[in-house]
């Protein structure tokens, strides 16, 4: 397949969800796998729906993902603009739309917003509740299909506000092969006569989508299936503007489900669990949305959980990084039934990414969130020695921060609970000539911390599994952690000495 050339077209409206990730994610690894080119083009036509900060937070989001495009508003190529709003500005879309209406595919229509709800009150009925501007109403309404010529051009001289439509014909059938669901067939009698250029001279998504597919050569384009009601308006742009040859190969993914059906923007609350990539602040309610980022959960787990909502290889594999993904992915193995999000699901693949990662790498990652816990850490090799003896406990990365806090500060409390019960003089004893083995131990390495462990606890008369839990809480606190003789090899034996002896003196009081 050659000259393959995908595009990935958000608004700039708000947080990037689940869906739209998968949508980026399925076009970059089809266009990898093909050699081609992946696009992100911004669609701000609609600027009363716009959000200020948006669009850099989608581009964060991709470079979070290192899901990069060739072409970019950040990273132009020679089919720009990549945003509409700046399209717009070079008349590019009124042309189009000032063709249509002169080939009869479309017209003006100068309806009020009062004159529009006197239609919708009018031809309101128990069998049509809410009624569309279509071939049924057309010819009752202020449009150039109903009104003549000479009435048509003095309203337009005279400046009179107007949108055009397209005009849907009454009787056709109309079609396209979706990658995914196969042969789709639409009556065109049943659809609206959708707004093609609205008052403001911006178009549409309709129009914009169309045009803006044809003059940067997308090849193929994927898009969610709560667009399919909207592709018989596409297919008939492509036919009047450039010929069916012309229009790219669609694919309509399937939904991403809940536990209760669609899983919207607004789920995360409801069901505990993030639905964007990264957090989201709402610019008006200031609300927080958290992000899987912020989460904990590492970029390679995500573009892997995601990847598999919808596809699989056709094997029993699970586990993919990005450059094999890219390998083996095809639209053939895409389902066209929804996909259900597990979140248990998602948590499984970030733990199974976390053990997958080098251990520098999480140190760069882990840092920054002990540093946020008042945590300093001012020695990378313990810091890495800390992360690989607990990297198979953690599932998300704040789970890190119990998990190693203490190899970095002493214990500032005990679970003396857990210890005070079966505390005593023999015991105390024990650690007190323990702590001189270990003064005396010249390889301070795990297998001879325990060792000496085991030796003393023989030449006390006590039994080693008795004193293992008093000498944790007396290193981290509490009961948890890896195993202790590890803990005591990484802290280092003057630090593990100053713990039991300062443990010591809380244990007896």
């Amino acid at each position: 397949m050659s000259n393959v050339r995908v595009r990935f077209a958000p608004s700039p409206t708000g947080g990037l969800h689940l869906g739209g990730i998968r949508t980026v994610l399925y076009n970059y690894l089809f266009a990898k796998k093909n050699g081609g080119e992946f696009i992100l083009r911004i669609e701000d036509t609609d600027q009363t729906r716009y959000v200020a900060g948006a669009e850099e937070y989608i581009m964060e989001c991709l470079q979070w993902l290192g899901l990069e495009p060739d072409e970019s508003p950040a990273k132009p190529g020679a089919v720009g603009p990549y945003r509409q709003s700046e399209r717009k500005a070079a008349s590019i879309y009124q042309q189009y739309a000032e063709q249509l209406v002169r080939e009869g595919h479309a017209y003006y229509a100068f309806d009020t917003p009062e004159e529009l709800e006197t239609m919708r009150q009018q031809y309101r009925s128990d069998t049509n509740p809410s009624p569309q501007y279509d071939h049924r109403v057309r010819a009752a309404m202020r449009n150039s299909t109903s009104l003549d010529a000479k009435t048509t051009q003095r309203l337009l001289d005279e400046g009179t506000r107007y949108v055009i439509r397209i005009k849907m014909p009454e009787n056709e059938t109309i079609g396209f092969t979706d990658m995914i669901r196969g042969e789709v067939n639409f009556e065109t009698g049943l659809v609206d006569d959708k707004v093609l250029l609205k008052a403001d001279g911006m178009p549409t998504y309709h129009l914009a989508v169309v045009v803006d597919d044809q003059l940067m050569g997308i090849t193929h384009a994927f898009r969610g299936e709560e667009w399919l009601p909207s592709a018989p308006v596409h297919v008939l742009l492509w036919k009047y503007l450039f010929g069916l040859d012309a229009m790219p190969q669609w694919a309509h993914l399937p939904l991403i489900l809940g536990p209760n059906g669609k899983l919207s923007k607004r789920d995360g609350a409801k069901y505990g669990f993030p639905v964007f990539a990264m957090n989201w602040t709402d610019a008006k309610t200031g609300e927080l949305t958290e992000g899987f980022r912020e989460k904990g959960f590492l970029p390679e787990a995500f573009i892997n959980l995601l990847a598999l909502l919808g596809w699989n290889d056709g094997t029993e594999k699970e586990l993919f990084t990005l450059e094999e993904l890219s390998a083996v992915f095809s639209m053939d193995r895409v389902h066209s039934a929804g996909a259900k999000f597990d979140y248990e699901k998602a948590r499984w693949f970030n733990h199974e990414w976390i053990k997958k990662t080098d251990n520098e790498t999480l140190v760069t990652l882990v840092l920054p969130l002990l540093e946020k816990e008042g945590v300093t850490v001012t020695d990378n090799s313990l810091a890495t020695q800390a992360i690989a003896s607990v990297k198979d406990r953690a599932t998300l990365l704040p789970d890190f921060i119990p998990q190693v806090s203490f190899f970095f500060r002493a214990p500032i409390s005990w679970d003396l609970a857990a210890v005070k019960p079966k505390w005593n003089t023999d015991k105390e004893k024990f650690f007190q000539v323990f702590v001189e083995e270990l003064d005396a131990t010249p390889d301070f390495q795990s297998a001879f911390i325990e060792e000496a462990f085991k030796k003393t606890a023989a030449l006390q008369n006590i039994k080693p599994g008795e004193l293992q839990l008093p000498f944790r809480i007396m290193l981290v606190g509490g009961k948890f952690g890896p195993p202790v003789f590890d803990i005591a090899a990484i802290i280092g034996k003057s630090e593990t000495i100053s713990r039991i002896r300062t443990a010591l003196k809380a244990f007896g009081e």
